[in-house]
């Protein structure tokens, strides 16, 4: 048996007055195994941020669907949803009181591999079991900051500019789009798209801790929760995708190793562990 993905999105709209994260999971219609993730963090105005990372998330779905992997690269699927998603943000300044703009993280999953693009300050992480193999760079100015040195991440944590960005969808220039990839997954690998509300309250070691020992579904309830208690009375709308990848078969194996020794423990015939009959004759 293959890995299986375990997933789950949540948000939270935090302490702000309207939810303008979005979040989705895709699966495609005709391809097993084959899912886009995406998650967008919408700003500008009362409806404006809402409807810049809804056009995200509706990009990332038609675009996916007629996705065909004969013809078309990873790159040019993830390029043509931020490419095209930017463009029809800068039109919907026309309906909006406010500039519409939105950050963006879209990952396409299939077998044997997963690929990545995003433009601003919403991150992908790939954990190993509690360790970080590699996450996105943010487009932000404390980033570049922190990147040549002139800022620590303490610091960049604390910086009254931490939420401006150098890039995003809907901006009077053509947005900036970075890509990455994993290409040899295996049990244990994780996935986190987030946004900023979320990312903010937490470290990489703690955030690879939670998902390397909680399903998908309490990893995200755990890290919700988490963020709340240390974002109030302040918090930001927080949004999130989990992928976990599991091979139930390797999973089995482990749960029958710990308890073989668990059995073979001086103290299991004591405890009435063992599966010996003989032992539990002699207790």
């Amino acid at each position: 048996m293959g890995l299986q993905i375990d997933s789950c999105v949540a948000q939270h709209i935090g302490d702000r007055s309207e939810q303008q994260d979005r979040a989705a999971i895709f699966p495609h219609s005709k391809r097993r195994g084959m899912l886009v993730a995406v998650l967008a963090d919408g700003m500008g105005g009362h409806t404006g941020g809402a409807m810049a990372a809804e056009q995200v998330i509706m990009k990332a779905r038609d675009n996916f669907e007629v996705f065909a992997p004969a013809v078309e690269s990873p790159r040019d699927l993830l390029k043509g949803v931020i490419d095209e998603a930017h463009v029809v943000i800068k039109l919907t300044r026309f309906t909006s009181e406010k500039e519409p703009h939105s950050t963006a993280c879209v990952l396409l999953m299939q077998a044997g591999r997963v690929d990545w693009a995003y433009c601003g300050d919403s991150r992908i992480y790939h954990f190993r079991g509690d360790k970080l193999v590699q996450r996105t760079t943010d487009h932000s100015f404390v980033e570049e900051m922190t990147r040549q040195g002139k800022l620590t991440p303490e610091q960049a944590r604390r910086h009254p500019q931490k939420n401006l960005l150098l890039h995003c969808l809907g901006s009077t220039r053509e947005p900036r789009c970075d890509f990455g990839d994993a290409l040899e997954l295996t049990d244990g690998d994780s996935f986190l798209l987030c946004s900023d509300g979320l990312w903010a309250y937490f470290t990489d070691e703690e955030l690879g801790g939670v998902l390397s020992v909680n399903t998908a579904r309490e990893a995200a309830e755990i890290l919700v929760q988490r963020a709340r208690d240390r974002g109030r009375p302040t918090g930001d709308n927080l949004s999130l995708v989990i992928l976990k990848l599991v091979d139930p078969d390797a999973r089995q194996r482990e749960q029958m190793r710990r308890m073989n020794e668990l059995r073979n423990h001086p103290l299991a015939a004591k405890l009435g562990l063992t599966t010996d009959p003989d032992k539990r004759r002699k207790q």
